[in-house]
């Protein structure tokens, strides 16, 4: 019903003071590498929806719910909420014709594949690189490739490895295209596709943070890591892709996303084409390291 009053403004009904956003921006920096400065007005809607939703009447309540849940979960969320991201199917779709026409036809003679999706959210990545690699190797795919993804959420791990998703995320490729790798729902499912078991098989889903020591999971062909360190400062963005490439094999490829670049930071990498880096088989010298983009 129309009031003819003012709509409230959900941002302003909890004030965030700077004290609470200090602690904030320190937790979500040190804990996760993630850059919030001159971030207020983000946080402060975004946050403030939680508190809505958990029926809190202000951020230190927020804080310190979080600060009391030993599990981690709350802390989590309020990651979830400060940088959650929409996403689809074949997203940035030249990464995924490269992936097809390049470097999976150039690693056909190598014994396992192992492509990691590094910042997967609820799957729709992952199972991308899953339908890529079947397309390209047939059923060669399923003795060869492993695919890793991560993600720090437990919650869009959970989503990601049910694998059903509503047809407006395949926007970039028909499910008509895709129907040997999905089923169709129907009923309650109505408008929703489920991912095939033999899909869903290369795919192995565990929650990771960026900031931790991942070298224990091996060596890697691909990695894609997109859309993440926009959300970092030049420093963690150069930590990050140093230890990524030495997750790479010799001639591997690292694929960031379209809107982030490589330009102004120290790396091995060299630069193939927009959002895509190759790992050469020598270590590039120390003047072609710091011209490197």
């Amino acid at each position: 019903m129309n009031t003819g009053l003012p709509a409230l403004n959900p941002a302003r009904e909890q004030r965030l003071r700077r004290r609470e956003f200090d602690l904030i921006c320190r937790t979500m920096y040190e804990r996760f590498g993630i850059d919030l400065e001159g971030k207020e007005v983000l946080v402060a809607a975004r946050l403030g929806k939680k508190l809505r939703e958990l029926g809190l009447s202000s951020f230190e309540q927020y804080w310190k719910r979080i600060e009391q849940d030993a599990s981690g979960e709350s802390l989590t969320a309020m990651v979830d909420a400060l940088t959650t991201n929409h996403t689809s199917f074949f997203r940035e779709t030249q990464h995924f014709d490269y992936l097809r026409a390049t470097i999976l036809p150039s690693l056909k003679q190598s014994g396992q594949i192992r492509l990691w999706s590094a910042a997967c959210s609820t799957g729709e990545e992952p199972y991308s690189i899953a339908f890529t690699s079947l397309e390209a190797l047939g059923a060669e795919a399923a003795r060869k490739v492993q695919i890793l993804a991560t993600d720090i959420s437990t919650r869009v791990l959970a989503v990601a490895e049910r694998g059903i998703y509503p047809a407006e995320r395949f926007r970039s490729r028909e499910p008509a295209a895709l129907r040997s790798f999905l089923l169709k729902g129907s009923g309650d499912s109505a408008g929703h596709y489920c991912i095939r078991k033999e899909v869903r098989s290369l795919v192995s889903f565990r929650r990771l943070n960026l900031m931790e020591d991942f070298s224990p999971m091996g060596m890697f062909h691909v990695i894609f890591c997109r859309n993440v360190m926009i959300y970092f400062d030049q420093k963690t963005q150069e930590s990050l892709v140093k230890r990524l490439t030495e997750r790479l094999e010799p001639g591997g490829h690292l694929l960031i996303g379209h809107a982030e670049s490589l330009n102004g930071i120290r790396h091995e990498l060299q630069y193939v084409c927009p959002a895509t880096y190759h790992k050469p088989s020598a270590p590039l010298s120390a003047f072609r390291r710091r011209r490197a983009g």
